[in-house]
């Protein structure tokens, strides 16, 4: 992608073409997730209802999914509804799942158009039977689209995730007579939701809170943090671009050490029982 792809909405002379400006478009991440935090407190501070907030958080849903597809990321993942948030009020899991469907029913058309392919993550057998039939029409629907793939976690944890990993993975080890003690993180990765998603670069937070909130725990493990104060409802074009230029100024090592004068090269992090890196098979 290049800086034609935001022809017509990025106003010349705007934060936004300014901030583009400065994009290396050699450099961009190829996978990016957001903690999409604050709708509770942008509302509390407008003296609104919760619900309040997230029905405005749609529209930075909107914006980033549009930013990312058209910087070309080749994957976004969005933190839309964890294991933890059924403990919320009924009325607001209720608006939340009619949200959720309506932003499917409104914007399938409009994803469809920029190519994007859309997934769900998570334990979704949970989700009310009106949420999965539209999931499954926007999963169907998009399926042989072939740009960037738009994933949302829902009734998703990182936790539960791995478990259900750990488990799929031994399951497929027995089924091929392999021992126990073969089991390695190639086959827990090969199990993960996002096994069909390149590698994590950038893991954004909005809100200002210092955490990861159970999210693609495994996934993180290699990924550049940004937390940024914005909250959600106001997290715009411009926030996720900040992000990208942001993550394009980190030196990226991956447990390695630049020696003076040379290429950089892998620590040789070894423990007591093993004769491998630990971080073995890092990319």
């Amino acid at each position: 992608m290049t800086l034609a792809d935001f022809t017509g909405v990025a106003a010349h002379g705007s934060d936004d073409a300014a901030l583009l400006e400065r994009i290396a478009w050699e450099r961009l991440p190829a996978h990016v997730a957001i903690i999409m935090d604050g709708n509770g407190r942008w509302a509390a501070a407008r003296g609104r209802v919760r619900v309040a907030g997230h029905r405005a958080g749609v529209e930075a849903v909107r914006a980033s999914v549009e930013t990312g597809a058209r910087l070309g990321l080749r994957a976004l993942t969005l933190y839309a509804f964890s294991t933890e948030n059924w403990k919320r009020p009924r009325l607001e899991v209720d608006a939340l799942m009619r949200m959720l469907k309506r932003y499917l029913q409104l914007e399938l058309d409009e994803i469809h158009r920029q190519k994007i392919r859309f997934q769900a993550i998570g334990r979704l057998d949970a989700l009310p039977k009106s949420v999965r039939r539209e999931i499954e029409r926007a999963t169907t629907h998009t399926a042989r689209n072939r740009g960037m793939t738009l994933s949302i976690a829902l009734n998703y944890g990182g936790r539960a995730e791995i478990v259900d990993a750990a488990r799929a993975a031994v399951s497929r080890l027995l089924a091929a007579n392999r021992t126990l003690d073969s089991l390695d993180e190639t086959d827990i990765a090969r199990e993960l939701y996002t096994h069909d998603l390149p590698e994590l670069d950038l893991l954004v937070r909005t809100s200002g809170e210092m955490r990861i909130s159970n999210f693609l725990l495994w996934q993180a493990a290699y990924s550049e943090l940004y937390v940024t104060d914005t909250l959600w409802p106001d997290f715009g074009r411009a926030d996720l671009l900040r992000a990208v230029i942001e993550y394009q100024r980190r030196d990226r090592r991956f447990g390695g050490v630049v020696v003076s004068g040379e290429t950089p090269v892998g620590e040789t992090a070894f423990d007591d029982t093993t004769d491998l890196p630990l971080a073995a098979g890092a990319p």
